[in-house]
This record gives structure tokens, sequence and C-alpha cells, in this order.
């Protein structure tokens, strides 16, 4: 397993675009719900609408965080076994894993600190 991606939920995505395009992020024009660019490291950075955000989880605005941390699995089942393994080492589930409709096994769980961190494989 390996950390593959850095998401952010930004309430006006343009604005989003145009910011982090100053930090050198290479995103493409700001048309889509959601985008994302590669970092030369690898990583990806995401960035979702909160009104796509909102079709698939209960999401509220937060007070403070606006990310969130996405690993990926090497299979479906990796995401169901990470996640059981998660809950059993007394940490916190958020959405049990399900097929998104967006072509992925999907899992969601809680850091310590109350962080979303996401967990997915590739259908």
């Amino acid at each position: 397993m390996k950390l593959d991606a850095i998401g952010i939920v930004v309430p006006d995505m343009a604005k989003a675009v145009e910011f982090y395009r100053l930090l050198g992020v290479d995103f493409p024009d700001a048309t889509e719900d959601h985008i994302e660019a590669t970092l030369p490291n690898g990583l990806r950075l995401m960035m979702d609408t909160e009104d796509l955000v909102k079709q698939f989880t209960d999401w509220v605005e937060p007070q403070g965080q606006r990310i969130g941390l996405a690993f990926l699995c090497d299979s479906p089942a990796e995401v169901d076994a990470m996640y059981q393994k998660v809950l059993d080492a007394g940490f916190e589930g958020k959405r049990e894993p399900w097929d998104a409709f967006w072509g992925q096994r999907y899992a969601m769980i809680l850091d310590p600190a109350g962080n979303s961190v996401d967990l997915f494989a590739r259908l």
C-alpha cells in the first residue's frame, strides 16, 4: 500500500485552481467538479467541489480542515481487509467499504485527530 493522492474539497474550483497554480501545481482548466494534477514526485493532488462530494457522503463544511489523504490499495479485497484491520486496532471507521460509482472500491477511516483518510482500489 502507498500514499497515492491528497484531496481537497473546495467551494470554488476556479479560485482553488488559480491559487495552486501560483504554487506550481499544473492543474488543467477548472471546468469539472473533479480535477487532479500529478506532482513531480508522482503524488497526485486532487480537488473536488463541495457539490460533488455531497453526492457520495454526508459531507458538511468543516471548521478548518479541507484536505484528506487517500491510500491506494492493491485490490478491492485489500480495501476491505485494511478497513477491518483499522477497526480491529481500535480506530474509527467513517464509511464501510463500497463499490463507488466512479469505478473504485472505497472506504473511509478516521485518524486519531478525526481527519478522514480514504482507502481505495480500482474495481
